[in-house]
């Protein structure tokens, strides 16, 4: 049978390219999102183009019960790679911003992924192998103004990674955080991000991120960032700046000419 791939997050962006880069790859899958359409449309593509076996699920994952009736759904499936890749971000100061939707980031992008690493991670475990891969982000390394939230999660996503990834280490479990910079998605328009410097620029494809964190799932590696000046200015620049020197650069980033 070939690989069981789970992906969050799968209707679009990155999610849907991790689908098609499993499924040429000749690996199964189980694709999950809000959006039924755009889910059973890639089903087909997949399906059709690959011969592979694609099972959808329709789940808003900021909800508890959904998240608990996915688990139940995929319990005794043989799950080889999970793909943690759902969530979104808001801009915006956060005493201005709705309280509900803000918990509903952490839900979606800590306590989903949280609960899905410990449900088929575990099974993982018990049968000696597996791949996780949990998208976090550049923002993750550092504080984020006006979108405190999103950046925080990203950072719990990262701490959270990386230990998981030691105490599997003895179990043929691997763990891997892709840390991206911006990505041309719809993430933008979704998060209100349109019009600062964040964006201006342009970002990476879609496409070529999913496939440099494909490959270094598969290899195994632990935190990865797929553009080289950034991983550089993320892991040995920022780190050494003074906090507000960091706070104020990543404020101008992110406010709106």
């Amino acid at each position: 049978m070939p690989k069981l791939a789970l992906i969050t997050g799968a209707s679009s962006g990155i999610g849907r390219e991790f689908a098609r880069i499993h499924a040429r790859r000749g690996g199964d899958l189980i694709i999950v999102a809000r959006r039924s359409e755009s889910l059973e449309s890639l089903q087909s593509e997949l399906q059709s183009a690959h011969g592979t076996t694609v099972r959808v699920i329709t789940a808003d994952l900021t909800k508890d019960a959904d998240v608990a009736a996915l688990c139940d759904a995929v319990r005794a499936e043989p799950i080889e790679v999970l793909i943690n890749n759902a969530g979104f971000g808001g801009h915006g100061a956060h005493i201005d911003r709705d309280l509900v939707r803000e918990q509903a980031m952490i839900d979606l992008n800590v306590k989903t992924l949280v609960t899905l690493c410990h449900q088929v991670g575990s099974a993982m475990a018990l049968r000696g192998k597996g791949r996780i891969l949990n998208v976090g982000s550049t923002a993750g390394m550092m504080p984020g103004p006006l979108q405190a939230i999103y950046f925080a999660t990203k950072a719990f996503v990262r701490s959270y990674s990386m230990a998981l990834a030691e105490e599997l280490r003895d179990s043929g479990v691997t763990v891997t955080v892709l840390a991206p910079g911006y990505i041309d998605t719809e993430f933008a328009d979704t998060a209100d991000l349109t019009g600062t410097a964040l964006v201006k620029g342009g970002g990476r494809t879609a496409a070529s991120v999913a496939k440099f964190g494909y490959e270094q799932m598969v290899a195994g590696r632990l935190h990865v960032v797929n553009e080289g000046l950034l991983g550089f200015a993320v892991n040995w620049i920022i780190p050494l700046m003074p906090h507000r020197a960091v706070l104020a650069m990543v404020r101008k980033m992110q406010t709106k000419a």
